[in-house]
């Protein structure tokens, strides 16, 4: 008789910074009742994975589920693998956080299920070359990845029922191929579609593996499937299939099975993740273009022919395709920099108290790894911006215990300048109890973070409007007058289709603060927010020179440019001074005619602040001496002679001010984005802009100049 071993694995993580809401839901639709189901069928063995955070929650909040996971590992049918334990992109984080996240989460499985985990859950599959070695350091024997991978190095699927060996600087571990065949299969068709294919790969010897390792999300989480998997009793049905059939089909775990059968053989898997990732990290074009292939070769039902020889993604061009990722990836490396630096200097975090501060600062830096938030596909979160908020919190956080075990309760002002974002230019990094003020030089003399430290809130974390592969699919529907792609989930997408297309605008520049803007004559505050106007200046992302001034209690930055304003020599100079003990930034600026004629300019500064939400009757302006119709920081509109203006956030307990010496006009307008998730389209806010703007009129020499305190406080 012909038989085959199943390997049956099941990933279950929710992102830091999701709702509780949704962590709820998810316990009720998918992981208690999968976890039950497997509890009727003791023959059947799973190996699973839980992200760190959600142990948190279920012993915090469901402790009954912690205690049925150890009957079943009790009773030997369920295996725990471990993993990062908040879920970072391995390779992505230092190796002294890989290993350290690894060991967290062994040493929580160890002392909550009393074993010692062998096998790793790689998080979204995605692998580099180098990764055998920590790995191996890590204590971790196994880990499971797609066979995408082992396809791209070169073997047939025939070669993929079964373990390999592979190595980096002589340190092993096994691999095992997860069948994409059965990742389609289960729980979207009928379990004897799956019985019929294990049946089409068993074996006289009885040696193959059918690995399946997926999200645990997928029964009952996803679209449709809770009614699909549990109401309408698909779960049941497989599992008693599988029951029905246990004379040819063996259940193991992968620890198991490991025991049993040797490696297949020894492979050198290339940097990949699962086939989906891969396109999803293509930049802009090519991405543009996969995605209408996929489409069609869909269509066609020749979509196994692509992906068998597709090749090009990779995971860290994230990093490129979206500065705002890149910004957060460097933000957790400089601050990973900052503690590691601190555990090398031991006398530096000496005593019960600072060692306190730095195991904090260690957690909430893992924290801060998670990986929802770094990348966008249908699932990556890149474009929820609470994500990216919690990212950036406990990232503050992390940075806020490596001050204190550093300065003490001392008032400070901190100065670095380095290539932060790792792109050959030098920023400008200040810093003080309150404020953390990143400056980039080289883009416009612009300030792209922001960090209120009191509240671990980066008031500068936003995202650009820009294309996406995706939208050609919106807009076809808009155009067809077809209403079933345009699917509405989250605020605003309630509207009808028509509605969709004034939120595909694409932005020309990084949504940054401090931008400069010359504005031709016909420029008004709709083309303006809609990136449709034409910019008269070379100034907005060109760079600045810039010169550093530190005194005991102060940094001052000074930033100049020359340049042209529609033909016109033009000089911008900007001064940005951060004090010791303040939470108040002083900018003041100068525009200089260099030309020989009496010229007018239309000058204004960009500022973006992120609140969270932008209909929130908590989150609102108030402009001094104006009574503003809607007040909302989702609203849009236009008010003149304006001297000071406030962006009030009384959920996270805070507010910007924002005062002119010289009177503005003042635009506002939200700036929201057009995304896909595995639920349909969603319109996402992601910061407001604000635009003091002023007409100025220059004689040759003649400089116009106005100061600017941007001051943050709480409330």
């Amino acid at each position: 008789m012909k038989k085959i071993n199943f390997l049956f694995g099941v990933h279950c993580h929710q992102p830091i910074g999701n709702f509780d809401h949704i962590f709820e839901e998810a316990y009720n639709k998918a992981y208690l009742p999968f976890i039950k189901a497997i509890e009727k069928h003791p023959r059947i063995k799973i190996s699973v994975h839980y992200s760190g955070e959600l142990y948190d929650w279920f012993n915090a909040n469901k402790p009954e589920y912690m205690d049925l996971l150890r009957k079943l590992v009790d009773r030997g049918q369920v295996e725990v693998m471990t993993g990062g334990y908040y879920e970072p992109i391995i390779p992505i984080i230092p190796d002294d956080d890989k290993l350290g996240q690894i060991r967290m989460e062994s040493d929580f499985i160890q002392d909550n299920f009393k074993v010692k985990p062998r096998g790793m859950w790689l998080t979204e599959r995605i692998w580099e070359p180098n990764l055998p070695k920590v790995l191996s350091e890590a204590g971790v024997e196994y880990v499971t990845v797609d066979d995408y991978h082992f396809i791209s190095a070169g073997l047939s699927q025939d070669k993929l029922l079964g373990h390999y060996v592979t190595e980096e600087d002589g340190k092993c571990i096994k691999v095992f191929p997860i069948n994409k065949m059965l990742r389609y299969l289960v729980p979207f068709q009928l379990p004897e579609r799956t019985i019929e294919y294990l049946k089409s790969i068993a074996s006289e010897d009885g040696r193959g593996a059918a690995i399946l390792a997926d999200d645990g999300e997928k029964f009952g989480v996803w679209p449709g499937t809770h009614k699909w998997v549990h109401e309408d009793g698909y779960l049941e049905n497989f599992l008693n299939k599988l029951d029905e059939n246990s004379s040819w089909i063996d259940f193991l775990t992968f620890s198991e099975y490991i025991d049993l059968y040797p490696p297949k053989g020894r492979i050198y898997l290339p940097t990949a993740s699962y086939f989906e990732m891969m396109e999803w990290s293509l930049l802009k074009d090519a991405g543009i273009m996969m995605e209408r292939i996929v489409d069609e070769l869909k269509r066609q039902g020749r979509f196994e022919e692509y992906s068998r020889f597709f090749k090009g993604g990779f995971f860290r061009n994230f990093f490129v395709k979206y500065p705002e990722s890149n910004n957060m990836h460097k933000k957790m490396l400089y601050v990973s920099g900052r503690v590691q630096e601190l555990k090398k200097k031991k006398a530096a975090a000496k005593g019960k108290q600072k060692k306190g501060m730095l195991d904090k600062a260690t957690k909430e830096l893992y924290m801060g790894q998670c990986n929802c938030a770094y990348w966008h596909g249908i699932f990556g979160g890149l474009y929820l911006n609470y994500l990216r908020h919690a990212v950036y919190e406990h990232l503050i956080k992390s940075e806020n215990e490596v001050d204190r075990i550093v300065h003490g309760k001392r008032r400070f002002i901190d100065l670095k300048v380095t290539d932060f974002d790792k792109d050959g230019m030098e920023e400008i990094l200040v810093s003080n109890n309150d404020i953390s003020l990143y400056i980039s030089p080289s883009y416009g003399g612009s300030i792209f973070e922001i960090d209120y430290k009191p509240k671990a809130f980066n008031i500068v974390d936003t995202l650009a409007r820009r294309e996406e592969s995706y939208h050609h699919k919106v807009k076809g529907a808009i155009a067809s007058g077809s209403s079933k792609d345009v699917q509405s989930i989250h605020e605003g997408m309630k509207a009808k289709q028509k509605d969709l297309h004034k939120y595909l605008v694409y932005d020309w520049h990084r949504r940054l603060s401090l931008l400069d803007h010359f504005l031709a004559p016909d420029t008004d505050i709709d083309k303006f927010s809609s990136a449709s106007y034409k910019e008269l200046g070379d100034f907005t992302v060109e760079p600045f020179s810039n010169t550093v001034k530190k005194k005991k209690d102060e940094v001052t930055v000074i930033l100049s440019r020359e340049g042209k304003v529609n033909g016109s020599p033009v000089k911008v100079e900007k001064e940005i001074s951060l004090s010791a003990g303040k939470s108040a930034i002083n900018i003041d600026y100068r525009v200089t005619n260099l030309g020989k004629e009496r010229a007018s300019f239309w000058f204004g500064v960009e500022f973006n602040f992120s609140m969270l939400a932008g209909n929130a009757p908590d989150r609102y302006y108030n402009i001094h001496g104006t009574e503003l119709q809607d007040k909302n920081i989702g609203s849009k509109g236009e008010t003149s002679d304006v001297k000071s203006l406030e962006v009030i956030d009384d959920w996270s307990g805070f507010g910007v001010s924002l005062g002119m010496s010289a009177p503005s006009s003042v635009w506002r307008f939200p700036i929201e984005t057009v995304s896909q998730s595995e639920e349909g389209f969603e319109k996402n806010y992601q910061s407001s802009v604000v635009f003091p703007n002023w007409k100025i009129d220059l004689s040759p020499g003649e400089a116009w100049s106005a100061k600017l305190v941007l001051a943050i406080e709480g409330r």
